[in-house]
């Protein structure tokens, strides 16, 4: 059995998208929630981009996958500078030290 270019981009596709969902539900510190963030974004943008390849709309799929990478960007330049700010109220990282901020 061969495998074809999409068989291939899929696979990449499902592994990016499961080693980012297992970090997301498994980590508490919140840089490696940000980065797990990355890794599970940048597997659907491969999915879009291979979607585009599919349907033969190529350019359409870049046009989508370059707005959810400024859209990612953004998204994690804000989470950065929140961890920071947590960082330097609490000293510590950890999601379970969050709910005391709310006091």
């Amino acid at each position: 059995m061969t495998l074809t270019f999409p068989d291939l981009v899929l696979i990449a596709v499902m592994a990016l998208f499961g080693i980012g969902l297992y970090a997301l539900l498994t980590i508490r510190n919140l840089i490696r929630i940000i980065v797990a963030l990355q890794v599970l974004v940048k597997g659907v943008i491969l999915l879009i981009i291979l979607a585009g390849y599919l349907t033969n709309q190529i350019g359409m799929a870049q046009s989508m996958a370059l707005t959810v990478i400024v859209a990612d960007t953004i998204v994690a330049v804000l989470g950065m500078a929140l961890a920071v700010q947590i960082m330097r109220k609490k000293k510590s990282l950890d999601t379970s030290d969050i709910a005391e901020l709310k006091r």
